[in-house]
C-alpha cells in the first residue's frame, strides 16, 4: 500500500486526485493540504511514502515546501511528484534541486498518474528522464551555483566508473540501459549511483541530473 499526501491550492484538483487514489487498489490517501505549510506539518505527521506537490501556491510554494519536508523528514524520506501546468517550468528545476523525485503534468491521464506515484513510491528516483533532461537542459546553465548560493559539489571524489554512471544518468538511461552499455549488474549500477548520491549530498536521481548539468559533466545537446 502505497501511501499518499495530496498538495494542491485548488480545491476541485485536490479532491479529483484524493477520490482518484481512493478508487485505485493499492493506494492510501494520508492527507491532503492547500497549501505548503500545510504540507509541511503533515508530511511530518503522517509520514506518506509520495507527496504530490503542487508547485505554485500562495505562501511556501512547493519548493521551499519540498525542502522543508525532505530536510524535516525521519528515514525514509517522503518522495516528492511535483505536479504542474507547464512541462518546461522555472519552478519545477527548482523542486528537483530541493530533492524531489520527479515531475508530472497535471493533464495526465489518470491511468499515467497512478502509474507515476506507484513507480516513485515503489523507489524510482527519476520519472520520465527524458522530459526531466529537457528541463534540466533548458535551465541548468543560468546559476552555477546551489539555491543557497553555495559552490557546487565537486566530482572530484567520484571513482572513473562512478563518473561513467553518472553521466549516463544524465541522459536519461534508465538502470538496466546503464548495465547493459557498461557491462556490469543492476545491482553494480544501483551501488555506484548510491555512492554518487553519497558523496554529493544528494537526496535523489533527479539531483543527481542537475548536478552532472550544473558542473559540466555533461552538456545540453552534448
Amino acid at each position: 500500500m502505497t501511501r499518499v499526501l495530496v498538495v494542491d491550492d485548488q480545491f476541485l484538483i485536490r479532491a479529483g486526485l484524493v477520490g482518484l487514489l481512493d478508487a485505485a487498489p493499492g493506494f492510501e490517501v494520508a492527507g491532503e493540504a492547500g497549501d505548503g505549510e500545510e504540507a509541511v506539518r503533515l508530511a511530518a505527521k503522517t509520514r506518506p511514502d509520495v507527496v504530490l506537490m503542487d508547485i505554485r501556491m500562495p505562501g511556501m510554494n512547493g519548493i521551499q515546501a519540498t525542502r522543508r519536508i525532505i530536510a524535516d523528514a525521519v528515514d525514509p524520506a517522503p518522495r516528492v511528484l511535483v505536479l504542474t501546468t507547464f512541462d518546461l517550468d522555472e519552478y519545477v528545476y527548482g523542486a528537483l534541486r530541493a530533492g524531489a523525485s520527479g515531475f508530472l503534468l497535471k493533464d495526465s491521464g489518470p491511468e499515467r498518474l497512478l502509474a507515476a506515484v506507484a513507480a516513485v513510491g515503489g523507489g524510482d528516483a527519476l520519472f520520465a528522464p527524458s522530459v526531466t533532461r529537457r528541463l534540466v537542459e533548458a535551465y541548468a546553465q543560468q546559476d552555477r551555483s546551489t539555491p543557497d548560493g553555495q559552490p557546487l559539489p565537486s566530482l572530484g571524489t567520484l571513482t572513473p566508473r562512478e563518473v561513467d554512471v553518472l553521466k549516463l544518468i544524465a541522459r536519461g538511461l534508465s538502470n538496466p540501459e546503464i548495465a547493459d552499455r557498461l557491462s556490469i549488474s543492476e545491482a553494480t549500477v544501483k551501488t555506484h549511483l548510491n555512492r554518487v548520491m553519497t558523496k554529493l549530498g544528494l537526496n535523489s536521481r533527479a539531483q543527481a541530473v542537475v548536478i552532472a548539468y550544473e558542473t559540466g559533466l555533461v552538456t545540453p545537446g552534448g
